[in-house]
């Protein structure tokens, strides 16, 4: 058996630590190095027998990581190690947005540390068909999936919306469920976690970072891209402002 392919929760600690280090790559002796590694093997990604192979995420490996991240670096100029899509994606996230990504490193260590990321149960469309997940990584994909689900969050959004007297329409595309259905669809919305995921952490989750989405703008809100994160409504709205455009297909 060998060691897992590496995820993007991994390859954004990776990255962060890089970055952190000015993009020079760290040692196998490293003590951030040493850590790091000890870090990647507790994550909840894994099957238990690839997370138990002597040379998962050794330091070894996290040192060969961290040497990819800083020899693909557009700035370096001797040569370049082979590495895949994965990483080099996760090194323009780096580089575009350095400050979101850090704090995404962030949140995922003080999800591990306070033990939360171990309590949350996998949710069946945090990864997409190809098996990518928001750049941010999987598990913080998972903590907002899972506070969207919570019934008691959306019965209190939906509260909100009617007491500010607006209706259930989507926040995007305008689509009434009540309308369009009747009484079969009169009280349904779904709720999407607006607020980023990078700085959605482990307190309370507010009614404002939430808003009201039909299934298929949610759904589009969620479907991530290769290298790319959660959209929020406003980028939502913009993606179907370019598609209506004269020769947009």
């Amino acid at each position: 058996m060998r060691s897992p392919t590496w995820t993007e929760d991994e390859l954004v600690l990776a990255g962060a630590l890089v970055v952190k280090n000015g993009w020079r790559e760290l040692r196998t002796g490293d003590q951030e190095v040493q850590e790091l590694s000890d870090l990647l093997r507790s994550l909840p990604l894994h099957d238990p027998k690839a997370r138990a192979l002597p040379e998962f995420r050794s330091p070894d490996s996290v040192s060969r990581k961290t040497t990819d991240f800083a020899t693909n670096h557009p700035r370096h100029q001797g040569k370049r190690t082979r590495c895949g899509e994965p990483t080099l994606r996760m090194i323009t996230a780096l580089i575009e947005r350095e400050a979101d990504m850090l704090q995404a490193a962030q949140a995922i260590e003080e999800g591990i540390g306070s033990g939360e990321f171990h309590l949350l149960p996998e949710q069946h469309d945090e990864l997409q068909d190809d098996g990518s997940t928001a750049v941010e990584g999987r598990l913080l994909v998972r903590r907002a999936l899972v506070r969207e689900r919570d019934p008691k969050l959306r019965r209190l959004k939906i509260q909100q919306v009617r007491r500010n007297g607006g209706s259930l329409r989507c926040e995007v595309c305008d689509f009434d469920f009540a309308r369009a259905y009747g009484g079969l669809g009169e009280g349904y919305i779904e709720v999407h976690h607006v607020t980023p995921l990078h700085v959605s952490g482990h307190g309370e989750t507010r009614l404002d970072g939430l808003v009201c989405l039909c299934a298929n703008c949610h759904r589009m809100c969620h479907r991530s891209r290769p290298g790319e994160s959660w959209r929020t409504p406003d980028a939502l709205r913009e993606e179907m402002r370019k598609s209506t455009q004269p020769g947009a297909h």
